[in-house]
């Protein structure tokens, strides 16, 4: 009795085993995304360094999820042309351009992710100048921490703050950041009109 790969020639089983292999490391890859878990790792191959695609830095072509992506696409492409009585010089041609242009569609999938999350990340230093409102009120010369409403971003925030003013200011008062105390710890002094 013939086993499925003895009907074949080299070229297919060899297409057959890159699909099947890198689709099961693919479909890991996926469950462990979307159970939390970190499958991504730097590694060196020929002096090449390929990085982790965690949400980096930037456009990253050259990552681990991408080159398994490639090896899927390439081998389910390369059994479809194969399939389709193509020469195997034209299926390898196909079959690497389909590889190719999957990693370049994860590529830009995954930075554009990364563009997304950052946009929402506060930047701190952003605030300084900003005019506010006080939300909860401030002490005298750093003597209570209040809070300010102020728009930073885009987005109205709710953020700690601090005065060296001589007096308390109340809930209401219009507000300047003048300084960064500390990752989310403003100075602000009440604005004069």
């Amino acid at each position: 009795m013939k086993t499925f790969f003895d009907e074949m020639s080299s070229i297919e089983q060899t297409f057959w085993i890159i699909a099947l292999i890198s689709s099961a490391i693919f479909i890991i890859i996926f469950i462990l995304t979307f159970i939390g878990g970190d499958v991504d790792s730097d590694m060196e191959a020929d002096g090449t360094d390929f990085e982790a695609d965690d949400g980096g830095v930037g456009f990253q072509f050259f990552t681990f999820k991408n080159v398994v992506a490639f090896f899927t696409i390439f081998g389910w492409t390369g059994i479809t042309c194969l399939n389709s009585d193509l020469s195997v010089p034209t299926t390898i041609v196909i079959s690497t351009i389909a590889g190719l242009l999957m990693m370049v569609i994860i590529s830009f999938l995954f930075y554009w992710v990364y563009k997304l999350a950052e946009s929402g990340t506060l930047k701190i230093n952003n605030a300084v100048g900003k005019i506010g409102e006080v939300y909860l009120p401030i002490g005298a010369n750093r003597s209570k921490m209040g809070k300010v409403q102020i728009k930073v971003q885009g987005n109205l925030r709710e953020l700690e703050a601090l005065t060296d003013n001589s007096e308390d200011l109340k809930t209401g008062t219009v507000v300047k950041v003048i300084e960064i105390i500390s990752a989310e710890l403003l100075l602000v002094e009440k604005l004069t009109k």
